[in-house]
């Protein structure tokens, strides 16, 4: 058995945001003596929430890492994100637990933000335990999160500890398993010291009591019997079948407390080192033989072949780039050789090392369930799985949260694009949620993200960390224009006479729509000599210089095909030049004539939300001039299929928000062109003159 890895306790500390998880943080290492003082956030001493821009926005933006020592064992703590702009890397660095806390603020609830860690919890697996917190505040009430916590999430609440007294009066808590109470030293040291359960308390003690062992009983067949027959349970034996059943997530055990004066803290902690698994408890993990259909699974033993899965990449300004991966199984150590199979490439490790907040401790060799970070790996990105080349695996990673709202990114010092462009690139190592885009056709740079905030960070991030300033504009919709009807036998003469050599081509073009998405088709069809062969090319390169800007609006013109089959040329004054003029004039002026009009690109859209508010998401799409094509169901959420012009959903990441109190999210990709209302079209237009 790994000593090390036996006493290891990983636990990720997920919530909605604003519920304390970091002050929670902060309390885990000063009871556990890793730092000397309690760490606020508040006042910028936080040892998790360290970059300016977290200290600037007072809210964790980033996970952060820090392990401590407590009773012969080791606390992994993973603070996570609880914003909704940040979830990502929250549903990343799950990766890396082997259990997780989840807080929930007892004035506020359970919120959207408590549903979605929730959710990422359960497709990790993990086994967690409920921290109520913020006992101390106005409006607490303990009962009322259990019970919402047991409607909401589907679980049988098992609460192990009852307050004594809440808001202001919150002074200890009520052990339920071992029937003690304990009452706190209000001074922020976490002491406390030992009473009997309040009087007044007895009667709900013994009810939750109860209910907590009619809970603990159905882990066990043997103890449930024992239980129906009516015999007298010993506490070692509710208490032992209690930790089997959280370490197998069979028990969801509820605890109260408050982070910011650290009570309650100590009670969790104890919790945590006997119900939280190690990393040996934890089932083998399954990955697929690399170029095969078949699944392997490896045991978390030291002894098995390595494996780690990359969770999470940091762009350090100093050390460069630093690789956070968490082992899965066997040993590795430092500067090593190791293999990376979803690159195909080996890699050299540098020094191990373990992350404590910003500082990083060097670290000779890491075994499973270590968290550990190497700096200025090659070709690993998030995501990879690192192993042993003589026996390799790949795990499939957690996806991240689709990107919603674009914008187009503008350099603050012109002449700066391809530094913005390259140093976007650097942080897209960090952040896999952002994508980066280049518009065909304006060159501009495109930003995808999470959410505004998202955007808005990842730009100062750019600016701290690379000197590079950026104003973010709204994203330009590209349109495009076509031609309804044909139009047949358009001549046009380009003819200059001026001091010496002339200018002299005339060209006959029929112009015919096309279906949509066709392009453009050019068809030479000359008969007879009027126009020598070799200015075709000339003619066809006039078109295709005329179809990047049409006569509406300036935009791409499309689908449509041109029939060059008559002209006249002048053996002296005609040239490339004059027929490449004539070309793309006869075009204009023919499509003048066919009825040209404005296409509109149009998205395809699923948009996932709750039942109560599918009614005002409908309805709002339909003033978006949206078509609904389908409809589906999963859970208690409603999927919305539908199609949508681009310009109206510019910003629906901001909008469906509102609609939905941050419970509907959507995915959306280009789906076609179709021509745009005439109405619409004549705006569009009109604001095209303006600007030139």
């Amino acid at each position: 058995m790994d000593k090390k890895s036996e006493q290891l306790r990983n636990i990720a500390l997920i919530a909605h945001g604003g519920s304390g998880k970091t002050s929670l943080a902060e309390a885990i290492l000063f009871n556990a003596k890793a730092t000397t003082r309690l760490g606020k956030v508040d006042d910028n001493t936080s040892n998790f929430d360290f970059e300016p821009e977290e200290i600037k926005r007072k809210a964790t933006l980033s996970t952060a890492f820090h392990d401590c020592t407590w009773k012969k064992h080791i606390i992994n703590i993973i603070d996570t994100p609880g914003d909704d702009n940040f979830l990502s890397d929250t549903k990343f660095c799950l990766q890396a637990a082997d259990g997780a806390v989840l807080v929930i603020d007892a004035t506020a609830g359970v919120k959207v933000g408590t549903e979605k860690v929730w959710a990422f919890a359960d497709e990790q697996q993990l086994p967690r335990i409920i921290f109520v917190n913020k006992m101390d505040r106005e409006r607490a009430d303990f009962f009322k999160i259990v019970e919402d916590a047991a409607r909401i999430f589907e679980i049988k609440a098992t609460p192990l500890f009852l307050p004594v007294g809440a808001e202001a009066d919150f002074s200890g808590l009520v052990d339920l398993v071992k029937r003690k109470a304990v009452i706190f030293v209000k001074d922020g040291s976490g002491k406390f010291d030992s009473a009997d359960i309040p009087p007044d308390m007895e009667e709900i003690v013994a009810e939750w009591r109860e209910k907590m062992i009619e809970n603990i009983v159905e882990v066990n067949d043997d103890l449930m019997e024992k239980y129906l027959e009516g015999d007298a349970l010993s506490d070692q034996e509710i208490e032992a079948t209690l930790i089997q059943g959280i370490k197998t997530g069979a028990i969801i055990p509820i605890v109260c407390g408050a982070a910011l004066p650290n009570m309650g803290v100590i009670q969790l902690m104890d919790l945590i080192v006997q119900g939280i698994p190690s990393p040996l408890d934890r089932p083998p993990k399954k990955g697929a033989a690399p170029g095969k259909e078949e699944i392997i699974e490896r045991i978390p033993s030291p002894d098995a072949p390595f494996s780690a899965l990359v969770f999470k990449t940091v762009a350090d300004p100093f050390a460069g780039k630093l690789t956070l991966m968490r082992v899965l199984s066997g040993t590795v150590e430092s500067d090593s050789t190791i293999y990376n199979a979803n690159k195909e490439a080996k890699e050299k490790l540098g020094q191990l090392l373990i992350l404590q907040g910003k500082k990083q401790q060097p670290l000779e060799s890491a075994g499973p369930g270590d968290i550990i970070a190497v700096a200025k790996l090659k070709g690993t990105t998030t995501g990879d799985t690192l192993c042993s080349a003589g026996d390799p695996i790949i795990y499939t990673p957690a996806q991240g949260l689709p990107a919603v709202i674009s914008y187009a990114v503008e350099a603050k010092v012109k002449g700066s694009e391809d530094k913005v462009f390259s140093s976007f690139a650097k942080l897209l190592e960090e952040d896999p949620t952002l994508k980066l885009d280049r518009d065909q056709a304006s060159a501009a740079v495109i930003l995808s993200g999470t959410g505004q905030i998202h955007l808005e960070t990842t730009c100062e991030r750019l600016a701290r960390k690379f000197g590079v300033e950026v104003n973010l504009k709204p994203v330009k919709v590209p349109y495009r224009e076509t031609i309804k009807k044909p139009a047949n036998g358009v001549v046009y003469r380009h003819k200059k006479q001026s001091g010496g050599r002339g200018q002299f081509a005339e060209v006959h073009f029929d112009v015919s729509p096309l279906e949509p998405d066709t392009g453009f088709v050019f068809d030479e069809a000359l008969t007879g000599m009027n126009v020598p062969r070799n200015f075709v090319p000339a003619v066809e390169k006039g078109l295709h210089e005329a179809l990047t800007s049409g006569i509406l609006a300036g935009y791409p013109v499309v689908d449509l095909k041109v029939r060059f089959y008559d002209g006249k040329s002048h053996e002296v004054d005609s040239s490339e030049m004059a027929f490449k003029i004539a070309a793309s004039m006869c075009l204009k002026k023919a499509v003048q004539q066919a009825s040209p009009i404005l296409l509109e690109p149009i998205m395809k859209m699923e948009i996932t939300v709750p039942e109560d508010v599918m009614g005002d998401v409908m309805g709002d799409l339909n003033g978006r001039r949206g078509r609904v094509v389908g409809m589906d169901s999963q859970g208690k959420y409603q999927i919305i299929k539908a199609q949508v012009p681009m310009s109206e959903v510019l910003k629906y990441a901001l909008d469906l928000n509102a609609l939905t109190g941050g419970r509907g999210t959507f995915r959306m990709e280009h789906s076609h062109y179709d021509e745009m209302p005439a109405q619409l079209a004549e705006k569009v237009i009109a604001a095209s003159k303006e600007t030139d």
